[in-house]
């Protein structure tokens, strides 16, 4: 059968939403640009690839990471990904990539190094402030390192460019949406813990809300991503406080709620705080204290720079501090709306745009 004149693109992005929301909004762009994409993950992360055109090939490849898992699982760990690698290989062989593009997690890795046994065009898209391991791995052997947070921790020798982080067509729509804000208005407010949850919120921000005086309390309406395991307490506890939530371990539509809120409290996931930035929303942030290197306070401290946001260590945020935060903001409108403003100020929108004239360089064998 003769292979496809049409350039082909393989996205090879680990198991979490942090690497797999920014690896869709490039599959988005590619496709409009008439590549073939094929997502090369794991069964992790195939679990948040629904939101990806129909028109991606999901690749289901063998990986696992060594730093989880008991024994077996640590020794078994190279063997899958060595069996993964030979996989791509094969792929790679039988249909030529044009390109090949990297959004870090051990997933990645079989893709990433077939890539560079067989020659094809490489880059690498990081979206915290501090490379993740798989990442550092190939940083110096890719084309181009395309970073979201500037500076990003690098080795020497590396080629690196400031493009931000993608974001799907659903956030990139409400860019700059308006925000609205004014006394007595009702108050939107959404938690949100990446695409894993956070315990900690769910066990201080409900208790924190109940604590607000009651006129800005009867006001407000919480969207709340909480654990599975946490859900019937954090549903308990807003129902205590007479304070109207909607809990789930998952909305299909944060970026819909992002943009009708007046408020969010979230951890700093790289892909969180795009989100935020783009829609343009003032934000609690509570970095995520065991990300490698911080890379969470990182990824905050652009926002927080600017005016954004707050940034509260874990070990800070106890019900009393998160409710003070919360009520000097929501009391304040002016505040509120300079903070939206600034959100929307330091956002990049255009980053799939960057990156897939990145990618578009790269496959015709020139320098980025």
């Amino acid at each position: 059968m003769a292979r496809s004149t049409t350039p082909r693109l393989i996205i090879a992005a680990g198991g979490t939403g942090g690497h797999m929301f920014p690896a869709q909004a490039l599959a988005e762009e590619m496709l409009r640009r008439g590549w073939r994409v094929d997502l090369s993950t794991d069964q992790r992360g195939a679990r948040y690839s629904d939101g990806f055109p129909d028109a991606v090939n999901r690749r289901i490849v063998r990986a696992s990471t060594p730093a989880r898992g008991g024994v077996v699982g640590k020794l078994g760990a190279p063997f899958l990904i060595a069996g993964g690698v030979w996989d791509a290989l094969g792929d790679m062989r039988r249909d030529r990539p044009a390109a090949v593009a990297g959004f870090g997690g051990y997933p990645a890795f079989p893709a990433m190094a077939a890539a560079q046994l067989c020659r094809v065009p490489c880059i690498i898209h990081e979206q915290n402030g501090v490379l993740g391991r798989v990442n550092k791995l190939f940083a110096k052997r890719v084309a181009a390192v395309a970073c979201s947070v500037w500076p990003t921790e690098l080795p020497v020798g590396t080629n690196a460019v400031h493009i931000g982080n993608p974001v799907r067509e659903a956030v990139k729509d409400l860019a700059e949406a308006p925000y609205q804000i004014g006394p007595g208005d009702p108050l939107n407010l959404v938690v949100i813990g990446g695409s894993q949850g956070a315990a900690v919120l769910s066990r201080v921000v409900p208790d924190a809300l109940s604590r607000l005086p009651g006129a800005l309390r009867e006001r407000l309406s919480v969207t709340h991503q909480a654990r599975a395991e946490d859900a019937e307490h954090v549903r308990a506890a807003y129902a205590e406080a007479e304070i109207a939530a909607e809990i789930s371990p998952f909305f299909a539509d944060v970026p819909a709620r992002l943009a009708a809120a007046q408020l969010v409290i979230s951890r700093s996931g790289a892909s969180s705080v795009a989100d935020i930035s783009v829609i343009g929303r003032p934000s609690i942030l509570i970095p995520y204290p065991h990300a490698t290197a911080d890379h969470q306070a990182a990824n905050a401290r652009g926002l927080v720079e600017a005016g954004a946001a707050v940034m509260v260590r874990e070990h800070e945020a106890d019900a009393d501090r998160i409710m003070a935060e919360v009520q000097t903001i929501l009391d304040r409108p002016n505040q509120a709306r300079t903070m939206a403003e600034a959100a929307a100020s330091i956002s990049r929108p255009g980053a799939q745009t960057a990156l897939a004239d990145l990618i578009e360089t790269i496959s015709k064998g020139q320098t980025p």
